[in-house]
């Protein structure tokens, strides 16, 4: 398999034999980004420029929290929250109420549905505003085209992937949205039986490793051997929504 500066991320990944490649490939990403914000690069205007622009969601500001930086963290959050500070003295500037109807009064409360005022709407782009998750998904989509360009062209990394653990869900649905783009019709008709075999072959197994961890906890079984349920319980958390719930908590070294 000959590899290319572009390649060799996906094919490192997929030779970890992880629950999921593109997992392994986000929590490089993330902790890589944490790394070189939370280091010295805090200090530069552009760097600054961008978190102050950005900011971060939930998840990567605890990221930030437990790596230890606190200062790095402070002056990052002292010049964004100005600018967010200026962004939202200009929202409560120009907000116009809408205009109550008795139909509005007796409807039920429900934040879930898409933002109907203008600060809801700047709240909500605000909350899907990240540096961090910005700095992956710039990467991400060219692994998924990477990962169709070889699967078209090279027959090792086919046979790395037919071997491998299939995916998580939610990077499973990327990788099936990009194939139908980057597919032709005669791609498809060979792929998608095949992924869709991987996918239920490794769900499946993770599934019966979790019924084994449950069984396991009778007493019955108490002398059988756990076999390869110690770890089913995270394995499967990631196999449903990405991630690694079992990781240690991402801090700077000392």
């Amino acid at each position: 398999m000959k590899q290319k500066i572009e390649t060799i991320p996906l094919i490192k990944a997929f030779e970890e034999k992880d629950e999921c490649p593109f997992c392994y490939l986000e929590r490089q990403a993330e902790q890589h980004a944490l790394s070189f914000i939370l280091g010295s690069a805090y200090m530069e205007d552009d760097i600054r420029e961008q978190t102050d622009k950005t900011g971060f969601c939930r998840h990567h500001y605890k990221m930030m929290y437990d790596y230890g930086n606190r200062l790095g963290s402070a002056l990052i959050l002292s010049t964004h929250m100005k600018k967010l500070n200026q962004e939202m003295a200009e929202e409560f500037k120009h907000f116009s109420p809408g205009k109550a109807t008795l139909k509005s009064k007796m409807k039920k409360t429900d934040v879930t549905k898409e933002a109907r005022t203008s600060i809801g709407q700047w709240i909500t782009k605000k909350e899907h505003s990240c540096y961090v998750c910005n700095h992956f998904n710039d990467i991400y989509n060219r692994y998924l085209e990477t990962f169709m360009d070889l699967y078209k062209k090279d027959e090792e990394f086919r046979k790395l992937f037919f071997e491998s653990k299939g995916f998580c869900l939610p990077h499973f649905g990327d990788l099936i949205e990009t194939a139908e783009d980057k597919l032709n019709d005669r791609e498809k008709e060979s792929f998608y039986p095949k992924v869709f075999a991987i996918m239920q072959e490794n769900m499946e197994r993770v599934q019966e490793d979790v019924e084994w961890f449950v069984r396991k906890n009778d007493y019955l079984n108490k002398d059988k051997p756990w076999g390869n349920s110690t770890d089913s319980v995270q394995r499967a958390m990631q196999k449903c929504a990405s991630g690694y719930p079992a990781d240690p908590i991402f801090q700077q070294k000392p």
